[in-house]
């Protein structure tokens, strides 16, 4: 995690931001939950127990900014909440997410389908793709299944 945060550390002096305690604070709680999904709010009660002084508003415009210089990826799943995710340096593009429409429940697909895609649209467009983010909005295997139990209920084509 150290390794991290000293990335972090370093784009944010490259231009021009410290790493103040508050920011190495909101960015140990996204690298503490990296599998989730978190809101701003969600972000800051966990970083409420690491800073207790730290303000909602302290951690929105950290990360605001950590968005603009895509540290993180600001996500909205159709439910009106920004959620952050940190991304990593082993992908050149963000993941791809699986979201159940009845749950809420999101899955992360960790390949990248797109690439021959990127690949035919620089040849056949001239035009080069710097990122992309795919998300499919379904139903998910739970779901399904409680369905199938309950034929009532209903659900997604």
């Amino acid at each position: 995690m150290e390794s991290r945060i000293d990335k972090i550390k370093q784009q944010l002096q490259s231009h021009g931001y410290k790493l103040t305690p508050q920011r190495e604070a909101t960015v140990t709680v996204l690298l503490e939950n990296e599998e989730d999904h978190l809101s701003a709010e969600d972000v800051f009660m966990l970083v409420k127990d690491k800073a207790p002084e730290i303000g909602l508003a302290t951690v929105y415009r950290t990360l605001e900014l950590l968005s603009e210089m895509h540290v993180v990826e600001k996500m909205n799943f159709g439910d009106g909440v920004a959620r952050y995710d940190l991304r990593t340096d082993s992908s050149k593009h963000h993941h791809h997410h699986l979201i159940c429409v009845q749950c809420g429940s999101m899955e992360e697909i960790k390949d990248d389908w797109l690439l021959p895609l990127e690949d035919r649209l620089e040849k056949d467009y001239n035009f080069f793709v710097v990122d992309h983010r795919l998300d499919f909005q379904g139903v998910c295997r739970r779901c399904r299944d409680k369905n199938e139990h309950h034929p009532t209920n209903e659900t997604a084509p």
